[in-house]
């Protein structure tokens, strides 16, 4: 017992459907390293990614139990509800995209007789790992915004779009890095810089929240997370026009893949990830401007 006459341990971090749920992830994770590490096997960037993805999300998970279950996490200088739910959204996104490159790149139709044995392992670890998705996005289920609720910035819809932005963001970077071509024109080039200037606020704004010090600004943050999301809207919407120009009109490129161009190492096919995902992230800022709108319009109604 502690001086207060509460108990050393938090029976609440097991017992509860969120502690659950934390070991639910940690049985899975520890499973899929075993079994990746036993049999199934990684190789090149696409497995290293993966394992990276599992390694890393189990690791921040047994540090997140460990110290919820000790109450350690009240010594942390940072604020805790706000960086538990942000791990938990980055892990969901994490595990769904291993979820799906592992057995795009690692499993096959057909098999030898004395690979099978390997194929069985990694189906295995694509079904604990798409199991998996489902403990961290009940996490966030769990520690989300609720009606009448006080809460972090990170657990409203607005924080926990900010992660998938930045999420969504990372895989731009990646097709750009894949021989993307974009330093051929000035226009696509622009383009790299509003992904990588609308990346590095959104990593600021998520850093400057999970570390609570946003009372500390001497300027009101919510009103500059509100300017800076729309201003994001108008800059990826200039992208959303710009690139598709300059990567698929026949005037710069080609508006079809070519024959000649090898799976996963193909400029045409980064370029239309490139395409794909930047209207995705203008999708993810209108809608977290228009919830942002909301919420003001709501805090300023009730007052």
């Amino acid at each position: 017992m502690d001086s207060n006459g509460g108990h050393y341990l938090n029976k609440e971090a097991v017992l509860s459907p969120l502690g659950i749920s934390r070991m639910c992830q940690l049985l899975l994770g520890c499973t899929i390293m075993a079994l990746v590490s036993h049999s199934a096997g990684y190789s090149a960037s696409y497995g290293q990614f993966c394992m990276f993805v599992w390694c890393f999300c189990f690791a921040v998970t047994l540090v997140v139990f460990t110290l919820d279950i000790t109450r350690l996490h009240a010594c942390m200088p940072i604020s805790w509800d706000n960086f538990t739910v942000a791990f938990a959204m980055l892990a969901t996104l994490m595990y769904i995209t291993a979820s799906v490159v592992y057995p795009v790149y690692f499993l096959q139709t057909e098999c030898p007789d004395e690979s099978c044995e390997v194929q069985f392992y990694r189906i295995a670890v694509t079904v604990c790992s798409s199991v998996c998705c489902f403990p961290y996005g009940a996490e966030v289920f769990l520690t989300r915004a609720k009606t009448g609720a006080v809460v972090g910035y990170m657990a409203t819809v607005s924080g926990l779009l900010k992660v998938v932005q930045g999420f969504v963001a990372c895989i731009i970077f990646g097709a750009l890095a894949n021989d993307s071509e974009y330093t051929l024109h000035i226009a696509t080039q622009y383009c790299v810089v509003v992904y990588s200037l609308c990346f590095t606020i959104t990593v600021i704004v998520v850093g400057v929240t999970v570390s609570g010090k946003t009372s500390a600004l001497r300027f009101p943050f919510d009103r500059f997370v509100i300017v800076y999301t729309f201003f994001a809207v108008m800059l990826y919407l200039s992208t959303a026009l710009i690139w598709p120009i300059f990567s698929f009109d026949r005037k710069y490129g080609t508006s079809t893949r070519p024959e000649d161009c090898p799976r996963g190492e193909c400029p045409w096919d980064s370029k239309l990830v490139v395409a794909v995902f930047t209207n995705v992230n203008m999708i993810l800022y209108f809608v977290d401007l228009v919830y942002s709108q909301r919420i003001r319009f709501v805090s300023s109604s009730a007052v």
